[in-house]
This record gives C-alpha cells, sequence and structure tokens, in this order.
C-alpha cells in the first residue's frame, strides 16, 4: 500500500499543518511509523494533548485503505513535499502545504504561471480589462492561476480556455466538491488542460474559513499576482498580501476612484504593486519574453550539484560573479556557463554588471502588514 495513505490521514486531523507535520517526519523518520506511534512518542515529536487526542480518534474512526482506494477510484491524484514533481515555486514558501490533491494534471509548464484575481462583482471593464489579460497571458504560453469564484476568476479560467492556454483552478474545499456548483462544467473542462488543486482533503466542503489560506497556494504557485478589480475587503487583497510576502511581483490595475470595485486595487498600487497598464508590462518585467528559451532549457538541461551550489550561494543581494566563484568554490569558466544556462531557465538573474541574483528569492518591493496563515 502506498505511504502516501499516512500523508492523508494525518491531513485529515485538525491541527495538524506543515510545521506539525515537519516535526513528526524530523521525530519519526515517516509518517507511517508517526501514525502508528503511542501517545508518549506524539507527545516528544512535539504534539500537545488535544492534538494526539484527535490522532487517536483519527486511527481509531478512518480506514485508510478505505480513503486510499476512494482517492484512486476518483483519480485524483496526490503530491508531497517528497514527491520530485510537487511544484518547485510552491515548494519555496513559507510553509508549503504538505499534500496537494489534484484533479487534472500538473506540468512542468506551469511553473510559468501567473494568477488572476479579483472581485465576485465584476464590472464590465473588470471583464475586458480581466478578458484581455488572460487571453494575452495563455496565449504566450502561461498558465492562468485563479480561485474558481464567480466574477474575475471564472473570467479569467474561462478566457484562458478559449484562447486555447492552460489553467489551474485553487480551491477552498475538496476536489470533489467544485464551489460555486454552477463552474462544474467549466472545472471538467480545466481537468483537461490543467488542473483542480487543493490541500483539503476529498469531501471537505466549502467553508468561508477555507478561502483565505489557499489563496497562499495561488500566490505560491505562481510567478506574479495580477488584481483586477478588488473593493477593500476582498479576498483578492488576502491574495495580493501572501503574494508580496513569498517575493512575488504583484500587479494591480488602476481604475476609477469613484468605483468601489476599484478602491482595493487603487490602495494596492498606492503602498507599492506595480500598475498595470498593459499586458506587455508583465511580460517585460517578468522577463516572459524568452519563456519559450526558459521551457526548451528547463526540458533539455537537468539541475547538477553546480547549479544546487551556485543557488546556495545565491539570494536576493545582487553578488558579482567573481564573489560567486568564491563562494561556490569552483573554477570560474564552470560557474559563468552554469550562470548562462540558469538564466535560461528562470532560476536566477542577472542584475547588471556580471552581478547576479536568484529569482526565487528576488522581493517585489511591495510590502504589508498583514498577519500570516501559519499552516498549523
Amino acid at each position: 500500500m502506498d505511504d502516501k495513505k499516512y500523508w492523508v490521514g494525518f491531513n485529515l486531523i485538525k491541527g495538524i499543518g506543515a510545521v506539525r507535520m515537519q516535526g513528526l517526519i524530523a521525530y519519526f523518520g515517516d509518517l507511517e511509523s508517526a501514525w502508528k506511534a503511542n501517545p508518549a512518542d506524539l507527545a516528544q515529536a512535539g504534539l500537545g494533548s488535544k492534538v494526539i487526542e484527535r490522532v487517536l480518534q483519527a486511527r481509531a474512526n478512518v480506514d485508510l485503505d478505505q480513503v486510499w482506494g476512494k482517492i484512486q477510484s476518483q483519480g485524483i491524484q496526490i503530491l508531497t513535499w517528497e514527491d520530485e514533481t510537487y511544484p518547485t515555486r510552491l515548494k519555496e514558501i513559507d510553509q508549503p502545504p504538505p499534500v496537494l490533491y489534484i484533479r487534472g494534471e500538473y506540468l512542468p509548464d506551469d511553473l510559468f504561471a501567473v494568477a488572476i484575481v479579483g472581485t465576485r462583482r465584476v464590472t464590465p471593464y473588470g471583464r475586458q480589462v480581466t478578458e484581455e489579460i488572460a487571453s494575452f497571458v495563455a496565449s504566450n504560453g502561461i498558465t492562468v492561476i485563479s480561485g474558481l469564484a464567480r466574477g474575475v476568476d471564472a473570467i479569467a479560467h474561462q478566457t484562458a480556455l478559449k484562447a486555447g492556454g492552460r489553467t489551474l483552478g485553487v480551491l477552498g474545499s475538496g476536489v470533489d466538491k467544485i464551489y460555486p456548483p454552477e463552474h462544474r462544467a467549466m472545472a471538467e473542462k480545466m481537468m483537461q488542460r490543467g488542473a483542480i488543486v487543493s490541500d483539503y482533503a476529498p469531501g471537505t466542503p466549502p467553508d468561508a474559513s477555507n478561502f483565505p489560506p489557499r489563496n497562499r497556494i495561488i500566490s505560491g504557485l505562481s510567478l506574479a499576482v495580477v488584481v483586477i478589480e478588488a473593493g477593500e475587503t476582498s479576498g483578492a487583497l488576502i491574495t495580493a498580501e501572501f503574494a508580496a510576502e513569498q517575493g512575488r511581483e504583484v500587479f494591480a490595475v488602476p481604475g476609477s476612484i469613484l468605483a468601489p470595485q476599484s478602491k482595493g486595487t487603487n490602495k494596492l498600487i498606492q503602498n507599492g504593486a506595480l500598475p498595470l497598464l498593459n499586458a506587455n508590462d508583465l511580460m517585460q518585467v517578468l522577463d516572459l519574453t524568452r519563456m519559450g528559451e526558459q521551457k526548451a532549457a528547463r526540458k533539455i538541461l537537468p539541475a547538477d550539484e553546480t547549479e544546487a551550489r551556485l543557488l546556495n550561494v545565491l539570494g536576493s543581494e545582487p553578488l558579482h560573479v567573481d564573489e560567486i566563484r568564491n563562494q561556490a568554490e569552483l573554477p570560474i569558466e564552470k560557474v559563468s556557463a552554469a550562470l548562462a544556462l540558469m538564466e535560461l531557465k528562470g532560476m536566477v538573474r542577472q542584475v547588471g554588471g556580471m552581478n547576479y541574483v536568484a529569482v526565487r528569492e528576488v522581493q517585489s518591493g511591495y510590502s504589508t502588514s498583514g498577519e500570516t496563515f501559519d499552516g498549523t
């Protein structure tokens, strides 16, 4: 039996998120041992009495073989931290979800993705802008990510499909509980050219408390987040907040100062988000004009020890190639060749004067002061 069933088992238990899952793996070595452990050892692994009680109840009441069989019968794919195919970009965020449930297919090319989010109460202006940006993005081979909600989200998904592109929908429910229900047909189409994704176990109903934390996955999977229209209390602003904390670029479409749907986006711009005036702005800022080369390089040139050492050295502060060579303790010819290939892959960026930064850690410059979801 696949040991992933134990990941699912712990994922079903309230109070066990990324931090506690890491603690269990660190203490027991694997989750099968943790699932079968006695209460004293679970306490030693860092679980509190209430969580231990929930673990014992789950072990008594949940038939993991049955749960696993049902997941397989529904065609749901499960990715964990231990899978090579777990989304690279998502794995880089603070406390990435330990388990992802996927209907459809997440592909390596989905690494090149942009999130398009916004209000449910979209205006004709918002609809037009969403269609133009989503169509442009999808037509250029970039995956469109959103939350399958009414309004901007749905328009973004529909437009991406219409343009022949790929699109991913991140849910605040199990992947077998499509919400809102009128989007089921669209979700089925998305599974043919993309995927429906969730970190909530199958069977989890949509609940208001599930949606804000799932937004960290929308931004975590993306190179950038584009907010089309958002009121002052819109969930899209939470996605933008997560994006800023994760070092993603945040774009906002400016709107009328009199329109309620533009109050949130205009405020984002005031706080440092990049105003999106043209879809080409997105391509230029993210250097997506070279995306075809980057995709080809990712397929042809796999990561090796040299790349790993250089990524270890590089961060958000620019480093000159000579300093990179010194810290990596590698010959300059090897460093220069590797950096050139890594730039094609989109892993590093040259910021002038033979100085490089790691793309995964580049900050957007837009900051917020909201609380984060700790995932525990």
